[in-house]
């Protein structure tokens, strides 16, 4: 049955195409079908599945030096804008639009990457030390700074705590990636309805994969709003003033989108 294709993050062998996901009324028979084929090209589009993104960062007890917590931040960043890159829909907007998208949500997929790899959190305390040692500030600042890390690392444990599987974790990247709040965007209801579409997928992969947890879709959707709560600045100075230095963030994921599969940082081209 083509409706059990994606399966507790599972892709199907066989992939239908972007053509085949034209926004109009099909055959609502063929709802579940439709949206089971969204989810398997959101996930197929993920540059590195979870088990690449570093053994040290699956293992929580493994000591990381900063140098590689910030490798894998890198790395966690580049896969959120070539996953975006990839997913359906997305390439087709406007590369202003998709320039806007980015550079609202990079941090909120910045968390649901750190959550979904199981990033080791207990080392953002010593980057924040090593940070303030580079660059003093003062006292009622630093109490600020350690305070956003603190929420940074509960956003993070809290989608940890409902066990979100791969499939689940990509509809969610979707939903929060296509928002009408962006500044500037050429067609506002396009974007919403991408949104809803993502929204409706996750609703159905949950209902059929989860039926014994009803309340499962919601707990979901309610982690969404306070991931605005985690500071992009601070993620910004915690994980990539040592990679980029003074180059902003913004600009930084416009190159990363420009250039594709072919951007370097400037740590690899150091070496």
């Amino acid at each position: 049955m083509e409706g059990a294709a994606v399966q507790r993050g599972r892709m199907p062998p066989t992939q239908p195409t972007h053509g085949q996901f034209a926004l109009t009324n099909g055959d609502p028979l063929n709802c579940h079908s439709y949206l089971s084929g969204y989810i398997s090209l959101l996930l197929r589009a993920e540059p590195y599945p979870t088990s690449r993104f570093g053994s040290q960062c699956m293992q929580p007890n493994n000591i990381m030096g900063i140098e590689n917590i910030c490798e894998l931040a890198a790395r966690m960043l580049f896969s959120a804008v070539e996953w975006a890159r990839n997913i359906p829909f997305f390439p087709d907007l406007q590369i202003t639009d998709q320039v806007a998208l980015l550079r609202l949500t990079w941090s909120e997929l910045f968390v649901l990457n750190a959550a979904q790899c199981s990033m080791p959190l207990h080392v953002a305390p010593l980057l924040a030390a090593a940070g303030l040692h580079a660059s003093p500030m003062s006292a009622d600042r630093v109490v600020a700074f350690m305070d956003h890390i603190r929420i940074f690392q509960e956003q993070v444990e809290k989608l940890k705590a409902l066990h979100v599987d791969s499939a689940e974790y990509s509809c969610l990247k979707a939903i929060v990636l296509f928002t009408s709040d962006a500044c500037g965007l050429s067609d506002v209801a396009h974007v919403e309805s991408l949104q809803e579409k993502s929204q409706c997928a996750l609703e159905e992969y949950v209902r059929s994969q989860y039926p014994n947890q009803p309340t499962r879709f919601g707990k979901l959707l309610l982690r969404l709003p306070s991931l605005r709560t985690v500071s992009s600045s601070v993620i910004e100075q915690l994980f990539f003033v040592r990679l980029v230095g003074k180059t902003p963030i913004e600009t930084l994921i416009r190159d990363m989108l420009l250039s594709g599969s072919s951007f370097n940082w400037p740590y690899m081209a150091i070496q």
